[in-house]
Parts: C-alpha cells; structure tokens; sequence
C-alpha cells in the first residue's frame, strides 16, 4: 500500500487505523453523516431502516480496490470516495430512478493513517450530498490494501424500470454526458502530464454522472438505458444483445472536443480510442423512438434490425475492436493503467 499522498501529509496521518480500533474507526468514518429523513434508522444499530416511498427499491452495488481501480500517487482518499458514490449512484439513474440511500464497506490494512479514512469519508459524504441520497450505514474490515464498497438504493418514484433490453427498430442512440475524458484523464496523469489537462484529470479522479438525465430520459419514454462505465462499445453491444437488434453509430456524432484532441496531439495518443473504449465517465447512453430524443442529450446512432447479427455494433459500418473498455477478468490495462494478468 502506497504510504504518501495528498491525504496522508501532516499530524493526523501519525495516527491510524490500529491505534483507533474498530470504533474509533467507525467513529471517524460516519462523523461526516448528518441526519436525513430518508434514512428512518441510520448507524449505529445492526441494520438501518430505510424508507421507499414507490414500494419497490432499485439496487446495485460494486466495489473499488487499492491497485486494481486507483492509485494514491493519481488520486486523493476525498476523490476515491466521491467516485465510489457516483459510479453506484449511475447505475440507479441508468434504471430511470433517483438514488435515496448507500450503505459504504470500508477495508483497509491496520497501518492506514487516520486522515485517509477522514478524507475517505469526506469523499462520500459530498458523492452522497451530490448524488440526492444518504448514507444510511455500512461496515469496517482489516484488508490488505484500501477497499470501498458500495451498496446504493433508488426510487422509480411509479415507473417503470429501463432495461437494456427494450431497444427497438428504428430508436435513436443518444448520449448524456461526456466520454473519453476519464481515459484522457488516466493517460495525462500516467504521462505526468496532469497538471496540463486538469478537466480530464478531474474526470479521471471523479466522474460527474449525469443523474438526472436518467428519471428523465424515463419519463421521456426512453425505450433502453444504461450507464457507460465499460466503454461505449462494449456498453453499446450489450444493449444490442439484451435487446436482440444492431446498433448503427455515427462516427461524426463521436469526433473528439477541442479538450480531448489537445490531450491526444500532446500525448502522441488516439482520442477516437479514448471516446470508444475508455468508459469510467459514467455517461448515460439511450434509445428513444426517432424523434423524442428530450434536451440534453445528443444523437449518435440508430437501433437496426438484427438481420442474424443481434448484438453487433457498427461506426459509419465498421466494427470497432472487439476487445477495448473495461472486463474485470480480460487481459490488458486497469483503471490505474496497470497491466492485468
């Protein structure tokens, strides 16, 4: 485990984790917790009690590993958990609902100093704050490097769910949010060349999802919904397959911004890569009937038939590469640039 950082400098960080205990820990990491009336039982007992107003509760989870999806020489503790709270809080809006609470599983070696936890726990009191949900509990453990697992609840507030699986023949592909920026964020910071892109860095440490493009697109009549954290081609064919059509996307709809391409040309990168196989900003990405595409968002394909091919993703007709964006178990390059065995 990395022992410098930004979060690690000065008196608190002679203190840590073991010196604490287990409730001076859990102390630490729930006094940035205020009160929400969501939230009709919070820490403190053996399970919270949480209120779900639509009688049914949205729910997903997942984790982020010291090593495999940060690093603390890229990264802050506060960033860690700002993007362990949004990128759960993305799953909910790629559901159609808004978030109302998160239980937080924090693990970390007994060495850890006491000012990673506090920034940790900074970090997903304002992802929290950010995302309109409460942190309603969660747990401690002693781990071998800094773990953060979230679970993260929802509300359709009365509708229905948007699956992957709804796509139809002749939908629009559209897009909320940005793409490519996390990778570009990655690639600067790896070059040392961070200080230079400071809005793809940011990107990179703390995606900004588009929250409430999701109820919205919802309520837009959108047909599909997901959130691209695997790469917008990845996250397109699964789409595809869930919904048994082809996707059609347009390759001038994916020209890179004026801030990507500066990147690139600075880095001897490829910023087509980036938007088409980076993920981690945690964009939205819809079909909705031709002609409902709602204020926000931007065209960038259509849903064909499968024609025997259901699953596949074309740009301007091509294939892209079938391996790019992000499979847990795939060889080649994590979230912290590493290679994967």
């Amino acid at each position: 485990m990395t022992t410098t950082g930004p979060d690690r400098a000065g008196p608190p960080a002679r203190r840590t984790v073991a010196e604490l205990g287990e409730e001076g820990v859990i102390a630490l990491a729930t006094a940035p917790i205020g009160p929400d009336p969501r939230v009709l039982l919070g820490p403190g007992d053996d399970a919270a009690v949480v209120a779900a107003p639509d009688g049914r509760v949205v729910i997903s989870s997942d984790a982020l590993v010291e090593g495999r999806h940060f690093r603390f020489d890229l990264t802050t503790g506060e960033h860690v958990g700002r993007r362990a709270i949004a990128q759960n809080a993305a799953d909910i809006a790629a559901m159609g609902a808004v978030c109302t609470g998160f239980t937080v599983t924090l693990g970390c070696p007994p060495q850890t100093p006491a000012a990673l936890v506090e920034a940790i726990s900074r970090g997903v009191a304002r992802g929290a704050a950010d995302a309109g949900g409460a942190v309603a509990g969660g747990d401690v453990v002693r781990t071998e490097q800094v773990l953060l697992a979230v679970t993260a609840l929802g509300d359709l507030q009365g509708r229905a769910p948007v699956l992957l699986s709804g796509a139809r023949p002749g939908d629009a592909v559209a897009v909320c949010g940005t793409l490519g920026r996390s990778a570009a964020g990655l690639a600067a910071l790896d070059a040392g060349r961070g200080v230079d892109f400071p809005e793809v860095v940011e990107v990179y440490r703390c995606p900004v999802p588009p929250l409430a493009a999701g109820p919205h697109a919802a309520e837009s009549g959108a047909t599909a919904l997901t959130d691209i954290s695997d790469g917008l081609l990845r996250d397109a064919r699964a789409m595809a397959a869930a919904s048994g059509v082809r996707i059609e996307l347009d390759g001038a709809a994916l020209r890179p911004d004026d801030v990507l391409a500066d990147c690139a040309a600075a880095l001897g990168a490829d910023p087509d890569a980036w938007i088409r196989t980076g993920g981690e900003d945690h964009a939205l990405l819809a079909t909705f009937p031709a002609g409902t595409v709602p204020a926000g968002w931007r065209v960038i394909g259509a849903v064909l038939p499968a024609e025997g091919a259901a699953g596949a993703v074309t740009v301007d007709g091509q294939t892209g590469p079938e391996r790019g964006g992000w499979n847990t178990f795939e060889r080649g390059t994590d979230d912290t640039g590493k290679e994967r065995p």
